[in-house]
């Protein structure tokens, strides 16, 4: 069965390159941020109905993501035998949600029943202790901001069912990290 490992945090903690470095250790893929595609198209005046637009466009690329991996049994992962790699999954539904409630504070209700239909097998939480790198698609570079959006997500995380872990530390000791419990995922 397919295991599913989602990043998630506040925008510039490191979501999307622990996914791309934790696809290329497992010999396997990463289903990027779809609202990054998005924003770059459309810019960054997005109204609530945009939100909800992205969320469409997140769950669908992650479909075509799983259905892949899925016909491709993805890679036999060479750390652990016989065993498939996961998929790495750059944000879900909960990224969507916070995100939808911060900016407008109110959330579509497609939103919230992904959150109580799509299942996964692991959270990695990226804190927000690397630096802020600006970046044309991010808003939030103050510390204010960050500390109460990771606040928001380390909530979420406690009060969910699904196994998570934070990941923090410099670059090496995030990705040694997510190997580390990811490999224990992949073993069950």
């Amino acid at each position: 069965m397919l295991k599913k490992v989602v990043t998630i945090g506040p925008e510039s903690t490191g979501k999307s390159s622990l996914c791309e470095q934790l696809a290329k250790h497992y010999n396997t893929s990463w289903c990027p941020e779809y609202a990054r595609e998005y924003l770059t198209i459309h810019g960054m005046q997005y109204t609530y109905e945009d939100l909800l637009t992205i969320a469409n466009g997140q769950v669908e690329l992650e479909e075509k993501y799983i259905q892949w991996a899925k016909s491709n049994g993805q890679s036999a992962n060479t750390h652990t035998g016989d065993l498939h790699s996961p998929l790495f999954i750059d944000t879900d539904m909960y990224v969507m949600k916070v995100w939808c409630e911060f900016v407008f504070g109110t959330c579509h209700q497609f939103i919230l029943d992904q959150i109580a239909t799509r299942k996964y097998d692991l959270y990695l939480l990226c804190d927000i202790d690397l630096p802020w790198t600006r970046d044309q698609l991010r808003e939030y570079p103050e510390p204010g901001p960050r500390q109460r959006l990771y606040a928001i997500y380390k909530d979420i995380m406690q009060n969910q069912s699904t196994p998570w872990v934070e990941i923090n530390g410099n670059y090496q000791q995030r990705i040694q990290k997510a190997i580390n419990v990811v490999d224990d995922l992949v073993k069950q």
